[in-house]
């Protein structure tokens, strides 16, 4: 299976080409930097060693910053490669990269891609994060003899069904990592099933991780704008919820006139779009990228990157958008932590843990539509005590889990010490099966 899917991504390069052009057109792709994509570096491989990390986008990334500042830390002559595949997350990634840090974007999981982006970057280690599963990718690095790690592994019930219909090739897959560090028992057993070794779970660095940052400035401007006004986000929103926001919008604002809506676009580059399906509602609409709230602006469109802190420290009720639509949802946890009320729709299955404890603390409300968002949203606004209190529980059910961060550093740690002196100028050798 391995090889069919080699030759077909190999018989396939034209379309692919073709389907990066269109994501460029559509803003998903830089095109300053395509040839990024197809495995030529934008930079030189640094002297001494260099640990590779793979993260789909933005959650993914900010998640290892932490654990790359104590990667680095352990020596002057070690770099850190963080590839990802979106533009919002190489924006932010600018910002916040440590140096000796270098971000570039992920080669599509075509061959002749995959060989360049190895030929030039040489890791010492590889270690994916989550979800990201590409066999090309994947079966060629470990086939050049470079020690290969999944940590926080996520696998929805719904993606282990459609692995499970390719028993072959994700047996050939998986086990190409030397370990698997599952987000919990769920998705450890999944992977188990699937042909996985080395199966453990260790806790999740979206756990550990800290508040989400702001600039100290900027939220003074911003909750010197907003005044008195009641406030809330819907966060992190994909194609298909902005309608539903801005009805529920509309709703809330019958019932609390001054209301502002905050409305963060998972992908900011969608902001035009998401900007026409509100003002056909007849919203007042502000740009975060234009300045603050006028005292007229009903919702404001944060189209600007690494800005959600900032918005959920002036928001008093955050909805976690991708779970209206089929898309699993968003981390709940960030909202939490900066004392928020939080709302979700009914999918929030690629972060069905922290969903479980919010559940379980009765410390989240779970939404399925326009209505029934704009009504909780006006309760809660209409009930301080209550929206407090509910906000308290979150907090305390999305703590920061303590250790796990120890215990996959040490991991990460142990794996690159026993990789080969020499190892990444290894010639390829098959993939392990």
């Amino acid at each position: 299976m391995l090889g069919v899917y080699r030759a077909a991504t190999l018989a396939l390069g034209p379309l692919l080409a073709l389907y990066l052009l269109y994501r460029r057109r559509i803003g998903k792709e830089d095109p300053a930097r395509r040839g990024e994509r197809a495995g030529i570096a934008g930079r030189a491989r640094p002297a001494g060693t260099l640990i590779w990390l793979h993260g789909a986008s933005v959650g993914e990334a900010v998640s290892v910053l932490p654990l790359i500042e104590r990667l680095l830390a352990e020596g002057r002559d070690r770099h850190v490669l963080l590839t990802t595949a979106t533009v919002t997350s190489a924006g932010l990634m600018a910002e916040r990269l440590p140096a000796r840090a270098i971000h570039q974007y992920a080669p599509i999981d075509h061959p002749r891609a995959v060989r360049r982006f190895l030929d030039h970057w040489r890791p010492d280690l590889a270690v994916w994060i989550e979800s990201e599963i590409w066999p090309n990718l994947i079966c060629a690095t470990a086939g050049r003899g470079i020690p290969l790690q999944l940590i926080q592994g996520r696998l929805s019930a719904r993606s282990f069904r459609r692995w499970a219909r390719l028993p072959r090739l994700a047996r050939s897959v998986l086990r190409s990592f030397d370990v698997c560090l599952a987000q919990d028992e769920a998705a450890a057993e999944r992977y188990r099933r699937l042909g996985a070794r080395d199966v453990r779970v260790m806790g999740n660095l979206k756990d550990a991780a800290p508040p989400l940052p702001a600039d100290d400035g900027e939220l003074a401007r911003l909750q010197a704008a907003i005044g008195r006004r009641p406030c809330w986000i819907a966060a992190s929103t994909h194609a298909g919820e902005e309608a539903a926001v801005a009805d529920a919008a509309r709703a809330v604002k019958a019932a609390h006139p001054d209301v502002l809506t905050i409305v963060a676009p998972r992908h900011p580059g969608r902001a035009d779009e998401v900007a026409r399906t509100l003002s056909a509602r007849g919203l007042a609409l502000g740009r975060r990228s234009e300045g603050l709230p006028r005292a007229a602006t009903e919702v404001l469109i944060v189209d600007t990157i690494g800005e959600l802190g900032l918005c959920y420290r002036v928001a008093d009720i955050a909805f976690i958008g991708g779970s209206l639509v089929p898309h699993g949802g968003h981390n709940a946890a960030e909202a939490a932590r900066l004392g928020c009320a939080v709302l979700h729709g009914p999918d929030m299955t690629n972060f069905e843990t922290m969903a479980a404890t919010l559940r379980r603390a009765q410390a989240a409300i779970e939404v399925r539509d326009a209505d029934q968002l704009g009504r909780s949203v006006g309760a809660l606004l209409g009930d301080p005590a209550r929206r407090r209190r509910l906000a308290r529980r979150a907090a305390a059910a999305a703590a920061p889990a303590a250790g796990a961060i120890d215990r996959i550093h040490a991991l990460v740690a142990a794996g690159l010490a026993a990789a080969p002196a020499g190892g990444r100028c290894a010639a390829p050798r098959h993939a392990r099966a």
